[in-house]
């Protein structure tokens, strides 16, 4: 790394340390001016975030986002007479005293004293907080430009067996200019929310008597899942891969020879009790793909063996985890276990990372490095109860995967204490409208799991040799990726995925036989189409189909009646055109298969 890359990185990372300082403080601030109102209240943590921050309360009475008001402006008072955070090193019995009232800072204090760590009390104005540091230095001149953002339930610890808080999220800025652009991103950021939008378009529902994040999907949603499924489908097949179909459960078994349990116990769904064995809904399906490619003998000439499936996939996520459908208990993903030679893994690599950059950028029209860049995912060597003891296998192959990244002269970070128990990933970072990354594809290397299911080929040489296996999925979870497009469309899909691609507007009753006849062209040529038939004015009409962010609408009457044309309204320019109806029909077809 040169001098310059490295001083630039430098500055990033402290800058990052003197925002997370500035909004460690405003929780702090936040806390006061919540005792000045509620002295009942008992403050329990209150971090940093990466867009901000947040503290926990156990109020005596509830309160309301009605409440935010008053107690940002208390914030704005109170922080004129804090000039700078005072700290004073403790003793547990100390610090217990001090917080003899509060049941929380009771818990962490013993907890942190058994971990021999020094116990600080910052105090700034009249208030005073068990705190491990990291404050701006003068708060009265820094601290200036906040926001108190929303209300939100939280439990104590993050156990839903622990008491119910209350937690006031924020963010504050350096500057006057950073907090206003990060309110309208915000605000922008809640009108693309992709719950928001699926519940106007009638994409998705949820049922709490089905229960919390599982989604139901309607015809309008599936149409959307279908497109992609077969595209994807289609795209892996024409790149060497073999789609295959396994099974939504399996014997527990299974997982205890792959290792996934107990690492990934947590995160499974209990086992079923079968006829005096255990079965489990599945959470991954590598484990099914190595007993189907060990069904048969292999040779080096059939490598790589690229085994892919739409899997539909189940995980226990904490009911406080579920977010719309970022994150489910029950998904679709476009999964591949790719087995190959060592000599074969970087080039299988390459491709997989071809085809991820292919979809993202050329078919959604992502930017990489805006709304998608790369993470290094490394293990902790120090840790070998999360990851498996071979530093070796370790060294080489994240060497592999960190001489891809540099070979195509991609932006990435490195990330310790990612990667799975059995070996380093490339993650692919989606950056969603709030700021926030989420992990949407993963290429995986793996030189555990062919040791556990005994995976062989017979070599040139005629000897069995192991092979490894690069694990990856190219779409991501069916449900994450919707969510993603959802909000980067702002609802507005291309034409191939828009539920409905077209809407037929006759300009009155009279010429609904004409329009029949043009949705019935459209339909032999697989256009999605509907006829808006009601006995409503044109501009309803076209009020509705608007609401529906439906790209193309088809008005008419009897000029276009008489001549077999249509008058053409795009969503997305506004502009309308006079087409002959098989000049349209060549034209929207021709948008379709190119995926414009």
């Amino acid at each position: 790394m040169s001098s310059h890359t490295h001083t630039h990185a430098q500055e990033h990372q402290e800058a990052l340390e003197s925002l997370a300082a500035l909004r460690h403080s405003a929780a702090h601030l936040l806390a006061a001016a919540v005792l000045e109102f509620y002295p009942d209240a008992k403050p329990t943590i209150g971090p940093s975030t990466d867009d901000g921050f947040y503290y926990d309360f156990d109020f005596a009475q509830p309160i309301s986002e009605n409440d935010l008001q008053k107690i940002e402006q208390k914030m704005k008072e109170i922080v004129k007479s804090w000039e700078t955070f005072e700290h004073k090193a403790v003793s547990a019995e100390e610090a217990l005293e001090f917080f003899k009232d509060n049941e929380y800072k009771s818990e962490l204090i013993r907890e942190f004293a058994g971990e021999n760590r020094t116990l600080t009390l910052y105090t700034s104005g009249n208030f005073t907080d068990l705190c491990r540091g990291g404050h701006c230095k003068h708060p009265s001149k820094e601290l200036r430009y906040f926001k108190l953002l929303s209300l939100a339930g939280a439990y104590w610890r993050g156990s839903e067996e622990n008491k119910m808080l209350t937690r006031i999220y924020g963010t504050a800025f350096p500057s006057k200019e950073e907090l206003k652009e990060n309110l309208a991103m915000r605000a922008e950021a809640k009108e693309r929310d992709h719950r928001k939008i699926g519940k106007d378009l009638g994409l998705f529902v949820f049922s709490d008597i089905i229960g919390k994040g599982l989604p139901l999907w309607t015809e309008k949603g599936t149409t959307i899942r279908r497109e992609l499924e077969r595209f994807i489908t289609d795209e892996e097949i024409r790149r060497g891969y073999m789609h295959v179909m396994t099974p939504d459960i399996a014997n527990l078994d299974l997982y205890k020879k792959s290792g996934h349990y107990p690492y990934y116990k947590d995160s499974m769904y209990a086992p079923i009790k079968i006829e005096d064995e255990e079965y489990m809904l599945r959470p991954m399906t590598c484990p099914h793909h190595f007993e189907l490619y060990s069904s048969a003998p292999h040779s080096y000439r059939e490598l790589p063996m690229r085994i892919a499936e739409l899997a539909k996939l189940y995980r226990y996520e904490r009911s406080g985890e579920l977010s719309g459908l970022i994150r489910v208990r029950s998904f679709c993903l476009a999964d591949s276990h790719i087995i190959c030679s060592n000599e074969q893994a970087k080039s299988e690599i390459n491709g997989v990372l071809d085809l991820i950059e292919y979809i993202s950028s050329d078919v959604f029209g992502l930017e990489k490095g805006k709304n998608y860049s790369y993470r290094l995912s490394l293990g902790d060597r120090s840790d070998e109860k999360k990851y498996f003891k071979d530093d070796a296998a370790w060294d080489f192959a994240e060497d592999v995967l960190r001489q891809v990244l540099i070979e195509r002269d991609a932006i990435y970070v490195e990330a310790e204490g990612e990667a799975a128990f059995y070996g380093p990933k490339i993650d692919v970072q989606m950056r969603n409208v709030n700021g926030k990354e989420d992990t949407a594809f993963t290429v995986q290397y793996d030189f555990v799991m062919p040791q556990r299911f005994d995976l062989k080929f017979i070599n040139e040489a005629g000897e069995q040799e192991q092979p490894v296996v690069v694990h990856r999925s190219s779409i991501g979870a069916i449900e994450r990726s919707i969510a993603f497009l959802i909000e980067h469309y702002a609802g507005k899909f291309p034409v191939w995925l828009s539920p409905i691609q077209v809407s037929v507007l006759p300009i009155s009753d009279k010429y609904l036989e004409y329009a029949q006849q043009v949705k019935e062209e459209l339909q032999r040529h697989n256009v999605r189409v509907t006829l808006d038939d009601r006995s409503e004015r044109l501009q309803a009409k076209i009020r509705q189909a608007q609401m529906d962010k439906v790209p193309y609408m088809l008005v008419v009457g009897e000029k276009e009646q008489a001549e077999g044309t249509v008058a053409v309204r795009s969503r997305d320019t506004g502009e309308q055109t006079v087409l002959a109806l098989n000049d349209f029909v060549a034209q929207v077809v021709s948008e379709i298969a190119e995926k414009k």
